[in-house]
C-alpha cells in the first residue's frame, strides 16, 4: 500500500511538472522552416503546395517588397479558435514568408503557440503548429529573446502602450454586411495606398479578417510596409511573417490592432532609441490607423 502511495504521489509530481514546464516554456515570434539555396518564385510554389497537401488552404499572397513573398493560411483549427474569444479572429490567419537573402531562400512562419496567446485566443493551435512543422520544417524559434504564455496573454510594450484589447476602432457602419461592403469597396479602390491580399469569414460570428498590402508614397512613407520593414527588420533571419496588417470587422465595426502593439508583438525585444528602433517608426502607428479608417469607409 504504502509503495502505490509512493507511485501515485511520485505521478502527480511529475503530472505538475510537466504543467509547469509547458506553461514556463520560452515562445518566440517566428520559425525558421527551412533555410538553403534556391529560386525565390520555385520556392514559394513548393511552399503554397506543401501547405494545401498539410489541409491548409491558401488565403491569400503577395510580394510587399523585392526578395520577399508572404503567404497567408488558414484552417479549421484556426477559423473555430479564432471564433471563441473576443478579436479572436485577428489569430485566423497563418503568416508564411519565402525571403531571399543574398544566395539563401528562408521560409519562416508565425509561431501558433506564440501568437495564439498573444492573442489571447481560446487553445494554442497545436494541431496547426505541427501541420506546419511537417509541411515546412522547423530549424528554430526566432525574433525575440522569448517569453512564456502567461506573459505573452498580458503583454504590451511599455507603459502607456495599448494591450491587445485596446485595438483601433476604424468606423462604425449601419450593419455589418455595410461595414464588410465598405472595407471590401476601400480596399478595392486602394486610394489610401490599402489593398487586399485575402479575406476570412470567421465561422459562427458576424466577423471577417482581411488581409492587407500597405503601399505609401513619400509623404505618406510611414505607413508604407517597404520603409517600416527596412527599419526594424534588419537582422540576418528575416522577420517578414509579420506582414500583412489586419483590419477585423466584428458585427457593424470594423477594428485594428493598435499599430504600437502590433509591431511590437513582432519585435518586443526593439529598443525605443537608436538606429534600428522604434524612434525610426514614430509616426508609424498614427499613419497606419489613418489609412487603414480611411480604407474601412471613415469620412472624417
Amino acid at each position: 500500500m504504502s509503495q502505490l502511495v509512493k507511485f501515485l504521489g511520485a505521478l502527480a509530481f511529475s503530472l505538475c511538472a510537466s504543467v509547469a514546464s509547458a506553461q514556463d516554456a520560452v515562445l518566440k515570434p517566428f520559425v525558421l522552416g527551412s533555410k538553403g539555396a534556391g529560386d525565390l518564385a520555385q520556392k514559394v510554389e513548393a511552399t503554397k503546395t506543401a501547405l494545401t497537401k498539410a489541409g491548409f488552404t491558401v488565403a491569400g499572397s503577395y510580394s510587399p517588397y523585392a526578395n520577399t513573398t508572404i503567404v497567408v493560411v488558414t484552417n479549421d483549427e484556426l477559423k473555430t479558435t479564432a471564433a471563441k474569444s473576443e478579436y479572436g479572429g485577428f489569430g485566423a490567419g497563418q503568416r508564411v514568408s519565402v525571403v531571399k537573402v543574398k544566395d539563401e531562400v528562408q521560409v519562416s512562419y508565425a509561431n501558433p503557440a506564440y501568437w495564439a496567446n498573444i492573442f489571447r485566443m481560446a487553445g494554442d493551435l497545436k494541431d496547426t503548429a505541427a501541420k506546419l512543422q511537417a509541411a515546412l520544417g522547423r530549424v528554430e524559434e526566432f525574433g525575440a529573446k522569448g517569453m512564456t504564455a502567461a506573459q505573452l496573454r498580458k503583454y504590451h510594450y511599455a507603459f502607456g502602450m495599448e494591450y491587445f484589447d485596446e485595438p483601433d476602432p476604424l468606423v462604425r457602419h449601419a450593419s455589418h454586411e455595410e461595414a464588410v461592403k465598405q472595407v471590401e469597396a476601400g480596399l478595392a479602390a486602394g486610394k489610401q495606398g490599402v489593398t487586399k491580399v485575402y479575406r476570412i469569414d470567421i465561422p459562427g460570428k458576424k466577423e471577417v479578417l482581411f488581409g492587407v498590402a500597405m503601399k505609401g508614397a513619400e509623404k505618406a512613407k510611414f505607413m508604407d510596409e517597404k520603409y517600416i520593414m527596412g527599419q526594424i527588420d534588419f537582422k540576418d533571419v528575416k522577420s517578414a511573417a509579420h506582414l500583412p496588417y489586419e483590419i477585423l470587422v466584428v458585427g457593424d465595426k470594423a477594428f485594428a490592432q493598435a499599430a504600437r502593439f502590433r509591431i511590437a508583438a513582432s519585435f518586443p525585444d526593439l529598443t525605443m532609441m537608436g538606429d534600428n528602433s522604434f524612434m525610426k517608426i514614430m509616426e508609424s502607428p498614427e499613419a497606419i490607423k489613418k489609412a487603414l479608417a480611411y480604407t474601412a469607409g471613415d469620412k472624417d
